[in-house]
């Protein structure tokens, strides 16, 4: 990724930065010059990323541990930013898992803590970080979302397609906002990506049975992020891959009943339910 011309260190902060394509966004941006402010719950394996980070690629980093899924984090987030002089020139949101089941399988206080974690804490992190950026005539706001939030949504996995698609369209308003600001806003929108991801969610062994054609690495995902940010015109909603393009494609021309009846049939074969 392309530093400004003034060659001003610049700070980013990666939230869900201590494994898979947080880490990886970590990775190349520290590659491209960037400071890095790294955020996750795992004290130990943020440390470790740090450590990575300053002797491969001599950048500073700073470590908040916090848990996004408590509202006072993301002052906690702030308030360190603040002690410690950082102004944040690229926001990734990242910080993300999934709830499986049905809707009613799980108690409320899980769904209102995965709804703080994938919306709200990355609407107020957007929200108290965008004027900076807009002072300073510059900046990148990542937020990932998924290709879950562009195609019809399958059982069992009731909130997270929703909360991506929540995402997307966030980020498309947020662009159109700030895009004479100097201030560039993706909706990144992966598909299957290697990851802690599926073991946390208790998936690994049905999505171990897909295709490999259908996988992409956490390395490619951020690769294609940042290459399209550095494009003149850049897309707000970046779909990584081309089978996932296709897939959008395929899902946004048959016809909505179809594409429901596909879901459904599909998702019965990589989802767990309780």
């Amino acid at each position: 990724m392309n530093i400004a011309a003034d060659k001003t260190p610049k700070w980013a902060l990666v939230t869900g930065a201590s494994a898979g394509i947080g880490a990886e966004f970590a990775r190349q941006l520290a590659a491209g010059g960037f400071n890095v402010v790294l955020t996750a719950r795992r004290q130990e394996r943020l440390e470790q990323l740090a450590g990575e980070l300053q002797q491969q690629y001599a950048v500073e980093t700073l470590i908040i541990a916090a848990d996004l899924a408590q509202p006072p984090a993301i002052k906690t987030i702030t308030d360190q930013l603040a002690a410690n002089h950082i102004t944040i020139h690229t926001l990734v949101n990242n910080a993300g898992y999934g709830v499986t089941g049905h809707l009613n399988q799980s108690d409320w206080q899980t769904h209102q803590d995965f709804m703080q974690v994938m919306v709200m804490a990355v609407i107020h992190l957007c929200y108290a970080l965008l004027p900076a950026m807009q002072q300073a005539g510059s900046g990148h706001i990542i937020n990932v979302a998924s290709l879950a939030g562009l195609v019809p949504a399958p059982a069992s996995h009731t909130l997270y397609a929703a909360s991506k698609a929540f995402l997307i369209k966030m980020s498309e308003a947020l662009a159109l906002e700030n895009e004479d600001k100097g201030i560039r806003v993706q909706a990144l929108c992966p598909g299957f990506t290697y990851s802690e991801f599926h073991d946390v969610v208790g998936l690994r062994e049905q999505v171990s049975q897909m295709p490999n054609y259908m996988w992409m690495t956490a390395e490619a995902v951020v690769r294609e992020s940042l290459q399209e940010l550095d494009r003149n015109k850049p897309r707000t909603v970046m779909i990584n891959g081309r089978v996932n393009r296709f897939i959008n494609r395929l899902a946004n021309w048959l016809p909505q009943k179809t594409a429901i009846n596909m879901v459904r049939k599909r998702g019965k074969e990589f989802r767990a339910e309780k």
